[in-house]
């Protein structure tokens, strides 16, 4: 968290990451919000849950299709390599997917 911060960016997750972020002012992390049985959200709660649903739902997908690939389970390999690998899964996952 604290690398986002000095990087100045910042991250979209879901729910359960509530509480990792105390910053309320300066928020790095954020989670939208939560409903209970006391507290039922207010309209614009709900949007902004659906808005950072959206934001959220490619790269959720993107993992999904990235778990296909059953190589990513057994890789042991430097973090560099990784990381192009990763990218040319990407772009050939993307491929099959947009078909």
């Amino acid at each position: 968290m604290a690398h986002l911060r000095v990087a100045g960016l910042g991250a979209l997750a879901d729910l359960g990451f509530r509480g990792l972020d105390n910053d309320v002012l300066d928020p790095v992390i954020v989670t939208g919000f939560h409903a209970s049985r006391t507290h039922k959200l207010t309209p614009g709660e709900k949007t902004a849950n659906r808005v950072l649903a959206v934001g959220r739902a490619p790269v959720e997908h993107g993992f999904a299709h990235l778990k296909n690939w059953r190589l990513l389970t057994k890789l042991r390999t430097d973090p560099a390599r990784a990381t192009h690998l990763l990218r040319a899964l990407l772009v050939l996952t993307n491929l099959e997917v947009n078909r």
